[in-house]
């Protein structure tokens, strides 16, 4: 028998002992969340429960294989929880007994990413689009686009008023486009991922024989991380309790940071009505309970004191005041500094003094609003040597578009680079191997006539070897290089704009749902690029900065290739939104000044209060040591820049201020705000299901 008294703190046990019915746990940061929910489903168990009439539903395969270990380990036996899983693979198993239902065959096959952008890549060649002879999204682009209006029960339109105002003129086609997708899957016998949710809700909502027998079934439901959840899925959890009503939700809505993912919080702010004005709306279940897990083990009191001053600013939220067990230690700390570089230049000493202190590189993280934010830092480890492994993204020279850039940069200042030829025009309209191989080869025969700098005029001729619609495609390209003929003194860091600001552009634009954070990651190439404006001739300052993004690459490679073998301790330097579960002893979060950290376009309302919540995510990541920074000049356009707004709402005597600016400045939110946007979570992934692969269902 488990001594559930002795093993819960009070409001665990009341989870555990009275969550019959339908339940609301809010459980605040590092407060037992997967302890309390474990302990419930083994105290259903010790009551004779029997585990196939338990419905455990969680957003990742590891989450729901640590419940089972935990819940094996309390009833020391070899209990299994068939129904435990995420909501994909809870829809899998359902659909697979009953998808005649839906006008599939049951022995369905489940298309991967790459399986679903092949067959819409072949739906839009059947509309009549080109894309090697017109501007169109890429199968990728419009992939994300079907998949976020379905998990958020939208329609197309409202998607592309939404997150892609450029392709509305495209909206017929792409409505046409996601109708012949859906038909072709059926016509195939195969789902996409969001196929397993979606017809999984309509199976419930189809057949009420379905409904009755699995809602009959599932005596309890439990779900974790609610808040996370989109409108689809909620309704499945509510359908799946629609008999018992003993649902249990656990979450957090000041942990509700997906909402570019389709999560939806108004699913946890209108489950109950007890909640007080946190939805402002209708509930769905009026009598709830509502369960606080307010205490916290993992933060020292001085970071929750902060972390609670910070999102009580929030209006649409279950209040909540996150205590620690913690003896008290030491305050937070703000710093500011002139540029990116002072500040990157601090974390790295503060890293070598937490080290000399006795923590670990392991257990110290540097997050980060958006991935670009982090480059000037990358450059300084690279520099110092000092290993780190990045989450979030891809490391900052071995990003797509980076590489582009670089290319167009090494073919200009070498014509004979085969590489960067291969790379650039296998981009444009029209272009594939067999023209760049043609092309080359005049090149190569132009010899001396075409050494650097090769102007525009001397290119011309050689699209004569490419079809006519590869010629479309070479045009474009002259139009790139001649931006980089009209480069007074062959700046990098204005070779650089002059390729952001050309045909490239559109090239993201088709190709990229997070075109805007690669525009931002541009951006800071060509602020680094600017340290090798001081030198007297040109050409020495391309070559080196050339040489100087080679070596970063190639230590990036290295780096990885001794992290498939070494167990080196290693910094952690990740997103806000990939940090989400995670702790470390010492937090460094950079760059959170105006403009940048909350965004510039979340200035109000609910876009505004997520950007809040996501700060506060970054605090609770801290155990021990917690470090705000910001530079006070811009690195985009070296404009002047104030702290974040969400640092201005701290009480001054909760934190340690480090500044050389006066009290009257320092806290003046006033600045030229730049344009930063959200940043993907995956570099050349759509943004759709938690999913990744067939084996996370």
């Amino acid at each position: 028998m488990i001594n559930f008294d002795k093993e819960l703190n009070s409001e665990q046990l009341r989870v555990v002992l009275e969550g019959d019915g339908p339940c609301l746990v809010l459980a605040g940061a590092g407060s037992g969340k997967t302890r309390t929910i474990t302990y419930r489903v083994a105290y259903l168990l010790e009551k004779g429960v029997d585990p196939k009439n338990i419905l455990l539903v969680t957003f990742t395969n590891k989450a729901a294989h640590e419940m089972i270990r935990r819940v094996q380990e309390l009833t020391q036996g070899e209990i299994t929880l068939p129904w435990s899983g995420t909501f994909h693979h809870i829809g899998y198993r359902i659909l697979k007994k009953y998808a005649q239902v839906l006008g599939f065959q049951n022995n369905f096959s489940v298309l991967d990413s790459e399986d679903s952008r092949d067959m819409i890549k072949s739906c839009i060649k059947q509309e009549g689009i080109d894309r090697t002879q017109r501007r169109f999204p890429s199968p990728n682009v419009v992939q994300s686009i079907i998949s976020y209006a379905r998990n958020a029960e939208m329609t197309i339109h409202d998607v592309l008023e939404l997150q892609h105002e450029q392709w509305i003129n495209f909206e017929d086609i792409l409505v046409s486009i996601a109708q012949e997708y859906t038909k072709r899957k059926k016509s195939a016998n195969v789902m996409d991922f969001d196929d397993l949710l979606v017809y999984f809700h309509l199976l419930l909502l189809k057949s009420e024989d379905v409904r009755n027998k699995y809602a009959q079934q599932f005596l309890y439901v439990l779900v974790d991380e609610y808040q996370d959840t989109n409108k689809i899925q909620a309704s499945i959890i509510n359908l799946c309790a629609s008999i018992h009503k003993n649902i249990l939700v656990v979450g957090d809505d000041a942990q509700s940071i997906y909402s570019f993912r389709a999560a939806d919080i108004q699913n946890i702010l209108s489950f109950s009505a007890r909640g007080g004005s946190a939805s402002g709306g209708e509930t769905v279940y009026p009598d709830a309970k509502i369960f606080k897990l307010e205490t916290n083990y993992r933060s020292t009191p001085e970071i929750l004191d902060v972390a609670n001053e910070v999102i009580a600013n929030n209006t649409k939220q279950y209040k909540k005041e996150l205590v620690s067990v913690l003896q008290g230690f030491t305050k937070p700390e703000v710093h500011a500094f002139t540029d990116a570089g002072e500040e990157a230049e601090f974390i790295l000493n503060r890293i070598s003094e937490l080290r000399d202190e006795g923590v670990p590189l392991s257990e110290i993280a540097v997050l980060f609003r958006a991935a670009f934010h982090s480059q000037q830092l990358e450059m300084r480890l690279t520099k110092e040597d000092i290993p780190y492994d990045y989450r979030g993204g891809i490391r900052f020279f071995e990003r797509a578009h980076v590489k582009d850039i670089l290319a167009y940069l090494r073919m200009y200042n070498n014509i004979q680079d085969t590489i960067a030829w291969s790379r650039v025009l296998n981009m444009q309209v029209g272009i594939g191997p067999a023209g760049v191989q043609k092309i080359y080869e005049k090149i190569v025969a132009g010899g001396a006539a075409l050494e650097p700098p090769v102007r525009t005029e001397h290119l011309r001729h050689l699209g004569s070897v490419l079809p006519a619609r590869g010629q479309i495609g070479w045009s474009d390209f002259l139009q790139i290089w001649e931006k980089l003929n009209k480069v007074h003194n062959k700046i990098p860091s204005e070779l650089i704009r002059a390729v952001i600001d050309s045909k490239y552009q559109e090239y993201l634009e088709n190709e990229y749902p997070d075109y805007r954070d690669r525009m931002q990651d541009l951006e800071q190439l060509a602020v680094f690029a600017e340290r090798y404006m001081s030198l007297e001739d040109p050409s020495e300052a391309l070559d080196r900065f050339l040489g100087e993004a080679t070596l970063q690459e190639s230590y990036h490679a290295q780096q990885a290739h001794d992290n498939s073998g070494g167990n080196e301790e290693r910094l952690i330097l990740s997103t806000v939104h990939q940090a989400k579960g995670l702790e470390w002893s010492a937090v460094f979060v950079l760059n959170v000044s105006a403009g940048q950290f909350p965004n510039d376009r979340a200035s109000r309302g609910d876009d505004l209060e997520e950007e809040r919540r996501l700060f506060y995510v970054a605090i609770t990541r801290a155990k021990k040591y917690l470090y705000l920074t910001y530079p006070l000049v811009s690195n985009s356009h070296s404009l002047l820049q104030g702290p974040s707004p969400f640092i201005d709402e701290i009480n001054r005597d909760l934190i340690d201020y480090n500044t050389n600016e006066d009290d009257t400045t320092f806290f003046d939110p006033s600045s030229d705000d730049d344009d930063v946007t959200y940043e993907s979570l995956d570099e050349d992934t759509p943004r759709r299901s938690f999913l990744k692969g067939l084996d996370e269902l």
